[in-house]
């Protein structure tokens, strides 16, 4: 994969996504199937409906057919070892990373919650 490279060579931050993909250096898809649920498993909680919440700091993915975790870039800031712990979990067992899609995400994101706002406020 040319936009993907091992975790070893993640020494700066200069994204505001790492992705984590479920490819090994070999190119080997990585198992157990789950692992990105778990992985996010470590920074999520339970809301009031009880149901799993993943941070927005870390959350599980599917792109293009590969199971990934996302890793918000701030989160090296707020929370720098779980930040260290989600890298070297990538490192340790030789997964890819690539940067991920966080201008285009947040702009979205800033977009769907003007539109929220605006409806909230019309009633």
């Amino acid at each position: 994969m040319p936009y993907a490279h091992p975790a070893i060579a993640v020494t700066t931050l200069e994204c505001q996504e790492i992705v984590i993909l479920g490819i090994t250096e070999s190119g080997a898809t990585f198992r157990p199937t789950d692992w990105a649920e778990r992985l996010c498993g470590v920074l999520s909680h339970f809301s009031v409906d009880q149901r799993i919440r993943y941070s927005p700091y870390a959350r599980p993915i599917v792109a293009d057919g590969i199971k990934c975790v996302v890793i918000d870039a701030r989160l090296q800031v707020s929370r720098p070892d779980a930040f260290e712990f989600l890298l070297s979990f990538a490192r340790d067992n030789g997964l890819l990373l690539r940067a991920g899609r966080g201008d285009e995400r947040n702009r979205a994101d800033a977009a769907r919650e003007a539109a929220s706002a605006a409806i909230s406020s019309a009633f």
